[in-house]
């Protein structure tokens, strides 16, 4: 800890050189109360005025390191403007979700009844049935044996691309057989 209380301005000063950990925590120390008192002040809400804490300090430490405060000896004027923009942003986000939420919460909350397709079991069995034997082969072995395609690849002697290429080509049939839109 720091043996000497420092000045906004040197204390910003060592933050800004990079070298010293201890000016950081010294910075947290000072200015995290102010900004959660800020933060329950103007959001009214325990945990948003812990999130504006993190939020402003983040952005303040990275400022600081950037050398991007033009006057040191104002570091509390920049912190409370960072509060201000951050406490806003915050409540922008907070009435935007509202306003979704009214406009789309219950299409979000209602139960998602899955729509599966009704298949024509007879009508896939003989497009099934109309593939090359190879593509049926393939297309059995994949879909029905549950088979890798490294698997497959070696017990037809083929190489795995080849493999692809014969699946891709036998869905497609079977997508044409069935009128499915590929």
């Amino acid at each position: 800890m720091m043996e000497v209380e420092l000045d906004d301005a040197e204390l910003v000063r060592k933050i800004s050189s990079g070298t010293d950990r201890e000016a950081e925590t010294e910075l947290y120390r000072r200015m995290a109360p102010r900004i959660r008192l800020y933060g329950l002040r103007h959001l009214r809400n325990e945990q948003a005025a812990e999130d504006l804490t993190q939020q402003v300090l983040i952005t303040t430490l990275n400022a600081l390191r950037a050398c991007r405060l033009r006057e040191p000896e104002k570091l509390a004027s920049f912190v409370l403007g960072t509060c201000r923009m951050t406490a806003l942003d915050l409540r922008r986000t907070a009435h935007r979700k509202e306003r979704l939420l009214e406009q789309f919460g219950a299409e979000l909350t209602a139960p998602v009844q899955p729509i599966m397709p009704r298949v024509d079991y007879d009508k896939l069995r003989r497009c099934v049935q109309n593939l090359k034997e190879r593509e049926r082969t393939v297309v059995v072995m994949t879909f029905y044996d549950e088979r890798t395609s490294s698997d497959l690849a070696g017990f037809l002697d083929v190489s795995e691309a080849n493999l692809r290429m014969i699946r891709h080509r036998a869905i497609l049939r079977l997508r044409q057989c069935m009128g499915v839109a590929a």
